[in-house]
């Protein structure tokens, strides 16, 4: 397929109300302790430009760096070969809006461990559903 004419395919976002201050919250998407309880275990720190890995359990480590940091508001990071991930944070009367964004999704593109973006973008997408609601469990007061 021409490379040229590749299009990009929407980023995967899931936006969640959570019952916890956006400390709490912060302390869980930008710690590596915290990172690890509801994603993945991982080496990160909340320092921009920080080059980390992510544990993906039967796909390797994933090499990952800091590319945002906005305490308590926005963290972004390079993930793989090809995608970012953002977690945006927004404090709403003691509980925190918590929107997730992956980005990165090309048609015609694989991944590092040769599958369609187009295919694991779904999977991905069902993932992140669990994930937040892992996240939500952590973090409630």
């Amino acid at each position: 397929m021409d490379q040229n004419n590749t299009s990009k395919l929407p980023d995967i976002r899931h936006t969640i109300l959570l019952n916890a201050p956006i400390s709490r919250v912060w302390e869980a998407v930008a710690t590596s302790e915290g990172i690890a309880a509801w994603f993945m275990p991982n080496t990160f720190q909340p320092v921009e430009g920080y080059e980390f890995v992510l544990h993906a359990g039967p796909f390797g480590d994933s090499p990952c760096k800091v590319t945002v940091l906005d305490p308590p508001r926005r963290l972004s990071f390079h993930w793989g070969k090809d995608w970012t991930l953002t977690f945006e944070l927004e404090e709403k009367n003691n509980q925190t809006e918590f929107t997730l964004i992956h980005g990165g999704w090309t048609a015609d593109q694989v991944t590092e461990f040769g599958q369609p973006h187009e295919v694991v973008r779904g999977n991905m997408d069902q993932g992140w559903a669990g994930m937040v609601g892992k996240l939500a469990e952590y973090v409630r007061v």
